[in-house]
């Protein structure tokens, strides 16, 4: 390439890409030179000092840290001489005086272990040996590189500062930190918190909280970035602390769609005892939430299904799984193709799911199979009618590319958490923020411009926000001429909304409306980011028409750092509807009610498929309920059995005839089953999953299967081959995905063999291609959608009930707020005197003031949140409240589910009464 730099270390040629430094083109010409500050995707520090070279260039030559030097032509850089020893021994000798080091520089570093008697008479607290991060701290690795003497001039001096295992999953011994600042760093410039800061104790620089003692008060989200990039033993995981890892596999988390890449670290009896990001990744880029980070145990958990059940006289008795699997499959013959349903698992691979929609479609001759976390399908629906594609255009990274980010009805930085990452970045760029959201989020923070708008009325301001483009002459003139020929009617249905009443209907300022409106169209390239949280279900196909609308008016739809990202549950949601595991549709998105779809479909299965509709998850639940659905079969792992999205699934269940059960755990889906089967987890099987931005990923085994468990995939083709049905003779997951390849076209060129180095976008018609990161970027003969006309009405929605709807809020920070940090037991609590936000007509008809102490109670009774009334809500019977996450990481640092991760709470709209509390008489008022 052109823009390519040539410059020799130690008389070796490399070739550096422009920007990069001269210790990064050293990495990736596999030249090592040592270095404790720096760390990638972070901006070049040059604290420690250790990456120093002498270089010469144009006739002038340096002493410099390499970290900070950009390469340049012809440059001269030398690693290896005796005066950049000397000097680079000399400064890790100054780090070491401030970190134990009677180990780092003794000879018997590799002989000896915890329980040896040190000849040096070093402390016991200061040993390598016993530092979590023996054998794993890049300190030791860089003292063990620049072979230093036995002996050491300068003598250590311990800070005696307090280790801190008070706060949530992991632990921080700043005697141990050698402030190189990664940590600092990494949550300021890579997750764009600032949770972590340097402060000065008696004039020496520590690393320490932003905001007060505890994490829980500083702003932390527990991603756990900050213990990935420590070089030493300061801040490390609290579960497995001591365990030292024998092998690392590369796999994928399955908790959300996101898909983060990580590294699963396992030990020498075969358990996964950390998860880390994997910088390789590209759906993560090494990033992690707090579920991916600290909720990857539980396939350790001593309380796992290790064995088959089979109910007997009431009772569930442990069998042989070849028995368990004769009894599901002699059970499910009984029932008519109405009568029975499949439900796949939220974390299911698509072999699991691909095999599942299989099954019930020729083996059961039905179409009632589903995902378990399919809870939008609404949206699903109308993005692969209009778009092609359930899953986003665009590749989750180029959110930081956007201008302006439009954030719609969702709660990224919790729910699918390192896509927010990308979000934050583009705020701290400069990019225009506007969320359209009832309730206060973590990136209301951020934002340009919040518009809490009355819930449900989300679909009405986006059209309102495409009558002032449209008006305004705002379009991108090249988008929305002729390639879209609907344009003109689309002008049409705009008319009826009127900025104005948009802004009655919605309850916002009508300015606002026209300035987020203008905010959005001017700065380009722009991204709608959205989900459904508060928005009713008759109306999601309006949300999703309407964003499509919007990116479609400005060009956003085809371009880098553009695109439509919609927000859904379920790690592996797009790869189900990939594989055909949704009732409306067939693998390779061919539609149930098309015969030429069906067709297709059955010349290569060699069987016919069902044509009766199917119902989605939701409604299987309501027909068990009603009795019209009477076996079923579930795969329950990543299941919250709690969701208030199915109503009471524990009456569902108990309605069943006959119920099996794939599962991690026992549980409430195992209460009422007829058959248990314990599953395989991520951890040990090798499958594949498809992320929310379309990228298929290999998850691979890291542990061998210690009793019973079986694959989801092998479960269902044991049940099939023993009811006699023919085309379920896999042996190998790879078997299942290459019918996969053979069944849906946008997966044909993807293979197991390419997914061992890196995830691919589908869809990837042939082997030589390299995906599809934009969607309608252009080429052959691909055409950007049609447009589709605003066909509702602008009224203020009706309400399910006429009490009283909470509106829940949840940031990581908010400074303007006194808070304490309360100390129960051994751990740190976050507590504050919360503010109920209350409409003023609302507060004057219960009889409340501003000041008021008022209690939030759910429908059952139970205390939700009790704070201080402040009545500015602009629209009436809603109250709203915002707690910290804190709260959140605690109560999942505290959970007793071996599974916390499906449990955690989101921030779903729930009814609720009004409580008043008068100070005076301790007394409590009904204010409802």
């Amino acid at each position: 390439m052109a823009d390519e730099i040539k410059f020799s270390i130690d008389g070796e040629e490399v070739t550096a890409k422009p920007g990069q430094t001269v210790l990064q083109a050293a990495l990736d010409a596999g030249i090592y030179i040592p270095y404790l500050c720096y760390y990638p995707e972070m901006k070049p520090y040059g604290a420690c000092r250790a990456c120093i070279v002498d270089t010469e260039s144009n006739g002038r030559k340096m002493t410099t840290a390499s970290c900070t030097l950009p390469a340049a032509p012809d440059m001269q850089v030398s690693t290896k001489s005796e005066e950049i020893v000397g000097i680079r021994q000399g400064i890790i000798e100054m780090l070491m005086s401030e970190h134990p080091h009677g180990c780092l520089t003794c000879h018997r570093i590799e002989l000896c272990g915890p329980q040896d008697i040190c000849q040096r008479h070093v402390a016991v607290t200061d040993r390598c040996t016993i530092c979590p991060k023996n054998e794993r701290c890049e300190l030791k690795d860089t003292v063990r590189m620049l072979e230093l003497d036995l002996r050491t001039p300068l003598n250590y001096h311990r800070r005696n500062l307090p280790i801190h295992t008070d706060d949530p999953f992991y632990d921080r011994d700043y005697n141990l930190c050698i402030v190189c600042a990664r940590c600092v760093r990494v949550c300021e410039e890579v997750r764009f918190d600032t949770a972590l800061t340097l402060i000065s104790r008696s004039g020496v620089a520590l690393v320490g909280t932003a905001h007060g003692t505890s994490l829980l008060e500083s702003g932390c989200e527990f991603c756990g970035a900050c213990i990935d990039v420590c070089p030493t033993g300061a801040l490390v995981e609290r579960d497995y602390k001591w365990e030292k890892a024998k092998t690392e596999v590369s796999t994928v988390c399955t908790n959300c769609s996101v898909g983060c890449a990580m590294v699963a670290e396992v030990n020498r009896f075969d358990k996964v005892i950390r998860f880390k990001g994997d910088l390789a990744g590209e759906a993560n880029r090494g990033q992690a939430c707090f579920k991916g980070k600290f909720a990857y145990d539980y396939p350790n958990h001593k309380n796992r299904l290790k064995s088959a059940y089979v109910r007997d006289n009431g009772m569930l008795k442990k069998v042989e799984r070849s028995a368990a699997i004769t009894a599901v499959a002699e059970a499910l013959k009984k029932y008519s193709p109405s009568e029975v349903a499949v439900i796949a698992s939220p974390r299911g691979s698509n072999e699991d799911n691909y095999v599942a929609a299989k099954f019930a479609r020729i083996g059961l001759r039905t179409n009632n199979v589903d995902s378990g976390l399919n809870t939008i399908p609404e949206v699903l629906n109308t993005m692969r009618d209009r778009l092609g594609t359930t899953g986003a255009t665009n590749p989750i990274w180029d959110l930081e590319s956007a201008k302006c980010i439009l954030v719609v009805g969702g709660n990224p930085t919790e729910e699918q958490n390192v896509l927010a990452v990308p979000v934050k970045k583009a705020a701290r760029d400069g990019a225009k923020i506007i969320v359209i959201d009832s309730r206060e989020t973590e990136l209301t923070r951020y934002a340009t411009e919040w518009l809490r708008v009355r819930p449900g009325t989300e679909h009405i301001l986006a059209a309102g926000m495409a009558r002032v483009i449209s008006d305004e002459s705002l379009e991108d003139r090249d988008a929305a001429s002729d390639e879209s020929k609907d344009a003109d009617e689309l002008k049409q249905s705009l008319w009826d909304f009127d900025p104005g009443q948009v802004a009655d209907v919605c309850g916002v300022d009508e300015n606002r409306v026209r300035r987020a409106a203008r905010t959005y169209a001017e700065n380009s390239p722009a991204s709608i980011v959205f989900g459904v949280d508060t928005v009713s279900k008759a109306h999601r196909v309006d949300l999703t028409n309407a964003v499509i609308n919007l990116a479609l008016m400005r060009g956003n739809i085809g371009r880098k750092g553009g695109g439509i990202f919609p927000l859904f549950a379920g790690a592996n949601t797009q790869g189900s509807w990939d594989v055909g595991c949704e009732p409306g549709s067939l693998p390779g998105n061919r539609k149930i009610d098309s015969a030429g779809d069906r067709a297709a479909l059955e010349a290569l299965w060699s069987a016919s498929i069902p044509t009766a509709e199917g119902q989605t998850v939701a409604g299987l639940f309501d027909r068990m309920r009603s009795g019209e659905i009477k076996a079923a079969v579930v795969m329950a792992d990543g299941m919250d059995s709690d969701l208030s999205t199915y109503g009471d699934v524990t009456h569902a269940l108990g309605s069943l005839e006959f119920l099996a059960v794939s599962t991690v755990f026992d549980s409430a889906w195992t209460a009422s089953a007829s058959v248990v089967v314990p599953t395989a987890t991520y951890a040990e099987q090798t499958s594949t999953v498809t992320n929310l931005e379309r990228r298929v990923q290999q998850v691979r085994q890291a542990a061998e299967r210690k009793h019973d468990e079986v694959a989801g995939w092998e479960f269902i083709s044991a049940v099939a081959r023993t009811m006699g049905v023919a085309g379920f003779d896999f042996d190998i997951p790879e078997s299942v995905f290459d019918e996969i390849r053979a069944t849906v076209p946008g997966y044909a060129g993807i293979s197991y063999d390419r997914l061992a180095s890196k995830g691919i976008q589908a869809p990837c018609a042939t082997e030589d291609s390299a995906g599809t990161p934009v969607l309608f970027a252009g080429g052959g003969d691909e055409k950007l959608p049609d447009f589709t006309d605003m066909e509702f009405e602008m009224k203020v929605p009706e309400r399910a009930s006429q009490g009283l709807t909470l509106l829940p809020g949840r940031v990581l920070h908010q400074p303007e707020r006194d808070m304490q940090v309360l100390r129960r037991g051994e751990m740190n609590y976050a507590e504050r005197e919360e503010v109920v936000h209350l409409n003023r007509a609302d507060a004057e008809d219960a009889g409340i003031k501003a000041g008021d102490r008022v209690r939030i109670d759910s429908e059952g009774g139970a205390e939700v949140i009790t704070g201080v009334a402040q009545l500015d809500l602009p629209y009436r019977r809603y109250v709203a409240a915002t707690e910290l996450f804190a709260n959140v990481a605690s109560a999942m640092q505290d959970s007793t589910e071996p599974d916390p991760s499906p449990s955690v709470p989101g921030l779903e709209l729930r009814s609720v009464t009004l409580v008043r509390v008068p100070v005076s008489s301790g007394t409590e008022v009904a204010a409802d």
